[in-house]
């Protein structure tokens, strides 16, 4: 049980890292911005807290000094730099590293050389006058923070600095009601109410009235429940912060008390709890008794709501005696219903999408059943089933999209680190981070764009000295964009560098034997060049790049998701590599065909239109021609190709698809319709065949091969037109 749980803090904890690097890089260019500051600090706060509850000590004191030291920034007493965000990107992979993993000597010590730096980094801005400090002090009635406080765990020796609070104080009251099994999940309650009193002045009632007998005590239980009266300059996203990784089965009510600074009287209190009304308080001073003992006494109110209140009360006159009266405090507006978020497993969402697709595949069959008895009631039934059927598919599908910004962030640090490395200046722009695509497909692009960003950093963009000589910006720029495009999402990755040597690969393909000395080529089949396997044009190798290890992966890669991938490129102005990959790897729209006995699947989204076939005087050949619309197209004969015995038909059809870059005809026997296809991984019995991308069940319980139209279209390209 422990080890799930711990799997959850991990996700989080991972998720916060990721979260922490945009903050930091966004300060690199916005450095004043106090919003990111404050989400550095409570990022920190919280993976400090969660790691402390689940026994991650070392994660959790590493995690504590820096977020200390961020505390001096967000309080103006030391400013952010790059050498801070440098140190504290570097604590960031610190504590990445640190997570489920023991805590050898080497990373021991590479936590304390970071500690040292930042202590080097934050020294210098505490040695300042103390009398200066004293003028600068703020009138709010309230004692600000000193440097000494919030430095002690760093470690350094300092003088009061000038420092501002960060909110208003405001009283809280949390009620916290955990599950029986809490403890069990390797959460520990005390902790939490600790952490609470940590935040400011706090008022605990405990309540123990539902502890069993001695002999039905369980120990792994908890029959504990508290309410806290908390002042604080905290925020409530802050007190929930405390709760991040309590699960649902506890109760946790977080409300603002309003206090105007004078003595509150119990009743006052048990009317604003809404516990009791005005008319009943007011029949109980009638009757000129204790307000509390006659409440209990008529059950009104139990003891245990009227020991919370009491202790309300005494809070709120200790806090009357003490402080000052707040300064008014401005209305806040009024926020809408926020949607409400669960973390699902991603394998229960696979699974989940599993089941759809063999509920679509079922469907098939009971209308394939259907039309086959010719009973209409069945039939009705059917399309019922099919229209439920499809929306859970489209709903079950929608859960597993996601933003494709969910990678592009992490690649900001990506050109950081190359930017640093290659001594260039280079700034990366993200567009279309909103776009959605299934998580199987973005989980498989990382290596792909990772490939293509550094060949962008290391082989596009020039030096900032070249960029000045040619009259350039000397910050480089290099682009991430996507946007939807039908069934696909069009990923492009572009620079403002030099673009593409043309002459240089073309040399470079005659060296290697990949074409012949004098062969002509189109521009683009001579840029295609750098996508085979070793090629590169660097003549020295480098720790980025230079081995022709890259690009060839990149297109097996792409090529593996059923997508395409293709570069455009302008001398001194820059190349853009594009990526055209399909929404979804699970449930796809397709188009089912006939070839000789067997049927076969082309994906709808690459389809154009579909034609009759005339067959002309090369017909018998593998690859041929027609003219559609006034256009050249190139055909593939099914039939020869699969090798399939027996007669064509005498009327044949040609599907027209599009691969992006052009436009092939397939030639099959017959076109049968729309079918909803549920993508089955191919058998090691066909792997070998190029021009299959995998197989589907039909409705009659028979499978049939999904066509791989991007392949097929190399096919074509490759093989004389007369198929000589």
């Amino acid at each position: 049980m422990f080890d799930q749980v711990a799997g959850v803090f991990f996700d989080e904890a991972n998720e916060l890292l990721d979260n922490l690097e945009g903050y930091l890089l966004t300060l690199e260019t916005e450095p004043n911005n106090q919003e990111v500051i404050s989400a550095v600090f409570r990022a920190m706060h919280t993976i400090k807290g969660s790691s402390a509850m689940f026994g991650f000590d070392e994660i959790s004191k590493f995690t504590h000094k820096m977020e200390n030291a961020f505390d001096l920034v967000r309080n103006g007493v030391v400013p952010v730099s790059p050498e801070l965000i440098a140190i504290t990107l570097q604590a960031r992979d610190q504590i990445r590293a640190m997570l489920g993993t023991e805590i050898t000597p080497e990373i021991q010590a590479a936590s304390e050389q970071i500690l040292n730096d930042l202590n080097t980094c934050v020294e210098p801005y505490q040695k300042t006058d103390s009398a200066d400090s004293k003028q600068n002090q703020p009138s709010t009635g309230q004692t600000a923070p000193s440097p000494e406080q919030l430095t002690t765990q760093i470690g350094l020796k300092t003088e009061p600095q000038k420092s501002e609070p960060e909110h208003e104080e405001k009283t809280w009251r949390i009620s916290f009601t955990p599950s029986e099994t809490i403890m069990q999940n390797g959460t520990r309650p005390e902790l939490l109410i600790k952490e609470l009193c940590d935040m400011g002045t706090a008022t605990v009632v405990t309540f123990s009235n539902n502890i069993p007998t001695l002999s039905k005590i369980d120990e792994t239980k908890c029959y504990l429940s508290w309410d806290v009266i908390l002042t604080t300059s905290k925020t409530e996203n802050d007190i929930k912060d405390v709760f991040i990784f309590v699960d649902d089965s506890c109760k946790i009510k977080i409300e603002e008390i309003n206090f105007n600074g004078l003595h509150k009287k119990i009743g006052e209190i048990l009317i604003s709890r809404k516990i009791i009304t005005e008319d009943e308080l007011n029949k109980v001073i009638e009757e000129q008794r204790k307000v509390g003992d006659l409440l209990v006494s008529k059950n009104v109110v139990s003891e245990q709501q009227l020991q919370s209140a009491l202790a309300e009360q005494s809070h709120l006159n200790k806090m009357t005696t003490h402080q000052q009266t707040p300064q008014p405090q401005m209305p806040q507006a009024a926020g809408g219903i926020q949607n409400q978020t669960i973390r699902v497993s991603s394998q229960k969402l696979d699974q989940l999408v599993d089941l759809v697709g063999e509920l679509v595949t079922f469907n098939a069959r009971l209308s394939s059943m259907a039309e086959e008895l010719k009973n209409s009631n069945l039939q009705t039934l059917t399309e019922l089933g099919e229209h439920l059927i499809f929306s859970l598919r489209d709903t079950s599908m929608d859960m597993r999209m996601l933003p494709i910004g969910t990678i592009f962030s992490r690649f900001k640090r990506l050109v950081h680190d190359l930017a640093s490395q290659l001594g260039k200046n280079i700034d990366l722009v993200t567009e279309g981070a909103e776009t959605e695509l299934d998580k199987n497909v973005i989980e498989k692009l990382n290596d792909p764009l990772v490939h293509l960003i550094r060949n962008s950093c290391d082989h596009g963009v020039e030096t900032p000295e070249k960029r000045a000589a040619l009259g350039k910006s000397e910050k480089g720029t290099v682009t991430l964009s996507a946007k939807h495009a039908g069934a696909f999402v069009l990923i492009t990755i572009s620079d403002d560098g030099g673009g593409l040597d043309k002459d240089a690969i073309y040399a470079k393909a005659v060296e290697r034997g990949l074409i012949k000395a004098n062969e002509e080529l189109t521009d683009k089949q001579i840029y295609e060049m750098i996508f085979q396997p070793g090629f590169s044009t660097n003549k020295t190798v480098t720790a980025v790049s230079g081995r022709g290890v890259g690009m060839d992966v990149v297109k097996r890669d792409i090529d593996s998701l059923g997508g395409s991938v293709s570069v455009e490129t302008t001398p001194g102005k820059g190349s853009s590599f594009i990526l055209k990959i399909p929404l979804t790897l699970a449930i796809i729209e397709g188009m089912l065909v006939q070839i000789g006995e067997n049927k076969y699947v082309i994906p709808v989204s690459g389809v154009e239109e579909c034609i009759e076939y005339e067959p002309s005087e090369d017909s018998d050949f593998l690859c041929s021609h027609i003219i559609a619309r006034e256009e050249y197209l190139p055909c593939i004969n099914m039939r020869k190709y699969f090798e399939i015995p027996g007669v064509a038909p005498e009327e044949q059809q040609v599907v027209v698809v599009n691969d992006q870059s052009s436009k092939i005809g397939i030639i099959v026997d017959h076109i049968i319709g729309n079918h909803q296809t549920v993508i089955k991984p191919i058998g090691k019995l066909f792997k070998k065949i190029e021009g299959l991308s995998g197989s589907t069940i039909l409705g009659d319980g028979s499978v049939a091969l999904i066509l791989d139209i991007f392949k097929l279209s190399d096919i074509i390209r490759k093989m004389d037109i007369k198929g000589r």
